[in-house]
């Protein structure tokens, strides 16, 4: 089948959506399909787009399998929530645009949120073309933005659910990556009292098992940034509004005198890194580290005795950080300040990967760091464990073929 799947980056772009755009459009090429790719010129890693991708604001690259058309996507300042909009906005018309406009007819439309904007587009080019429209959805916004204090005023917010609900309603299917985000979805189509038949099927982000594997904790990653010989506390990902990573700052506050042997590692960045760095000033037992090539993602969770997951209340029901699954097959344990209840913290407890400990509470956050931190031997259980659960984990080529059978169910059906 011919498939238009626009998504808000893809290969070389280095954001974790783009991870996973990438290998599933891979797996789905190695499948047989076709696909065309309508995505944004690589611009994550400094918030700016590469200098090799400079001088065109469209750029189309034909390929074996298809064709990819990249769109400029208006960079702009990540606290400036204004600019963002707007830079979404224009984002959405152009990838709209080169989607309606191009020769290339599909089967079937995937559309990847967030930006939620980009729902907009994959109905326009799934209408145009009279094909089923799928839209995946990683974080449920405005449902984020609104906990996080990003999206404020009831005009707003209003407009905000209209446009969740009109994209939910103007696709065939909605995809998810775990029941508790199904939940959320269903029951807002259930409670508008949706009857356009809108199908929400989860299928879980891929742990790619053979590419992150239990790798040696003493790596030129450590070597590289000081880290040889420590206990290493690490957090990495995205350093925004949904982490509450005053946590990890404040735990090594409490812990330098208690466990000289322990360095907390903050890899990534963010709109929230310049005040993190601000708050940890001083310490000589928080480390910073800038975003990794992801060809180095094996090594860099390998480094790592005991990972951070740290969500702030009430976003765990909206939001699936993909980074656990990795941290498992790394056979890493992880600590957790999540929503009790959610995807996360079930799946914490069915591997006996770790611990669970409420959101953004420092007093339980550093009871559960320290459970792990005094008995190596239980980190290395608890990440045998979780190494074990994963195996039994959706495969890249399983995810492929979940969409796969989706796809053909929605075509077969028009």
């Amino acid at each position: 089948m011919r498939i238009v799947a626009i998504c808000p980056h893809f290969a070389p772009d280095v954001a974790p959506t783009g991870e996973v755009m990438t290998t599933l459009a891979m797996e789905l090429v190695k499948r047989g399909h076709d696909l065309h790719i309508i995505t944004s010129l690589p611009w994550y890693r400094r918030h700016a787009i590469e200098d090799e991708w400079r001088g065109r604001p469209v750029q189309v690259e034909k390929t074996e399998w298809g064709r990819i058309t990249r769109i400029t996507p208006f960079p702009t300042d990540k606290t400036n929530l204004a600019a963002r909009s707007v830079a979404f906005g224009g984002f959405t018309l152009a990838a709209t645009v080169a989607g309606v406009a191009s020769r290339w007819k599909p089967d079937v439309v995937l559309a990847m949120s967030p930006p939620l904007t980009l729902g907009l587009a994959g109905m326009a080019v799934a209408r145009r073309s009279r094909v089923p429209f799928v839209f995946n959805v990683q974080d449920i916004f405005p449902d984020v933005a609104i906990e996080v204090g990003a999206l404020s005023g009831e005009k707003v917010i209003a407009a905000a659910k209209r446009l969740e609900l009109m994209v939910y309603r103007g696709a065939d299917a909605v995809t998810v990556l775990s029941e508790d985000l199904a939940a959320n979805v269903g029951n807002k189509l259930a409670e508008a009292g949706d009857d356009h038949g809108t199908e929400v099927v989860t299928i879980p982000n891929f742990v790619d098992t053979d590419r992150i594997a239990a790798g040696e904790r003493e790596n030129s990653y450590r070597a590289e940034f000081g880290l040889s010989g420590r206990t290493v506390v690490m957090y990495a990902g995205n350093i925004g509004y949904s982490q509450s990573l005053e946590l990890v700052v404040e735990a090594a506050r409490e812990l330098v005198d208690s466990h000289p042997e322990v360095v907390f590692v903050i890899n990534g960045g963010g709109s929230g890194l310049a005040a993190l760095k601000e708050q940890a000033e001083g310490l000589p037992n928080v480390v910073f580290v800038g975003l990794q090539p992801k060809e180095r993602l094996a090594e860099v969770v390998a480094a790592a005795d005991i990972h951070i997951v740290a969500l702030r209340s009430g976003l765990a029901w909206s939001s699936v950080p993909s980074k656990l699954y990795t941290i498992l097959a790394a056979a890493r344990p992880v600590v957790a300040s999540i929503d009790e209840g959610t995807e996360v913290a079930r799946v914490i407890e069915a591997a006996g990967a770790g611990v669970s400990v409420p959101p953004e509470n420092l007093g339980a956050f550093i009871a559960g760091l320290s459970k792990l931190l005094d008995s190596s031997e239980q980190r290395q259980v608890m990440g045998q464990s979780g190494r074990a659960f994963v195996e039994r984990w959706l495969s890249p080529a399983e995810c492929a073929e979940a969409y796969e059978s989706l796809f053909d169910r929605l075509i077969s059906g028009r």
